[in-house]
């Protein structure tokens, strides 16, 4: 045990329930729904392409299906206006908001801990090249 962690205890479960969190752990767990989360977190109601804009590098195929995915999950509301050209603006749930808290402390380890991982991959890489040669 790590000192100063204080482990979660786990209920037992059988293989089914184990494969139904492992999907919504992929899910929580996608660089993509981290990113529209935290955007949607911050900016509340926001349109496709503004959302695409606040993203950098992210497709807008990309972008559409992994809003799709959100919305069907029950994470993302999608609201349609019906102009010429049609007002498509995204939201979160109340699901969606319950996965800020989780979200917003991985990202505060990974800002407390990013010099340490990058000083442990340098230190790994020299030690597999000092080894290859």
């Amino acid at each position: 045990m790590t000192p100063g962690i204080t482990p979660v205890p786990i209920a037992p479960h059988g293989i089914g329930e184990c494969t139904r969190i492992a999907r919504v752990l992929q899910l929580v767990g996608d660089k993509w729904t981290v990113l529209i989360v935290m955007q949607l977190g911050l900016r509340g109601t926001v349109r496709f392409n503004e959302l695409k804009r606040m993203i950098g590098g992210i497709t807008q195929r990309m972008l559409t299906l992994t809003l799709r995915s959100l919305e069907r999950d029950g994470m993302v509301a999608r609201r349609v206006y019906p102009t010429v050209p049609p007002k498509v603006e995204y939201s979160l749930t109340p699901l969606g908001q319950s996965l800020l808290a989780p979200i917003n402390h991985l990202g505060g380890w990974a800002r407390e801990n990013m010099d340490a991982i990058d000083g442990a991959r340098l230190e790994f890489d020299q030690a597999q090249q000092a080894a290859a040669e």
